[in-house]
């Protein structure tokens, strides 16, 4: 098991509401489960194809605010990896 692994084994919703916060994004009860849902179950697949990764099909699963600010996450730390 990897250090990607164990953390997304230990992640709790907590967590992603903190970051989230911590980033300016309020989410929705069923954000945040889609968002927990998301990351425990496709994880591996987002890291195997970052560069192809396309998170558009998922706008309708967000605010359009958060979606926009969701996005500018998603590229800033997708090129750290």
């Amino acid at each position: 098991m990897n250090i990607i692994e164990l953390y997304i084994n230990n992640l709790r919703r907590e967590d992603i509401t903190n970051f989230a916060l911590k980033n300016g994004i309020n989410l929705s009860a069923e954000e945040l489960e889609f968002t927990y849902d998301f990351i425990k179950n496709n994880y591996k697949d987002v890291l195997k194809n970052k560069e192809s990764f396309d998170f558009s099909k998922y706008k309708e699963k967000f605010s359009s605010e958060n979606f926009s600010k969701i996005e500018l996450l998603i590229k800033k730390y997708i090129s750290y990896l």
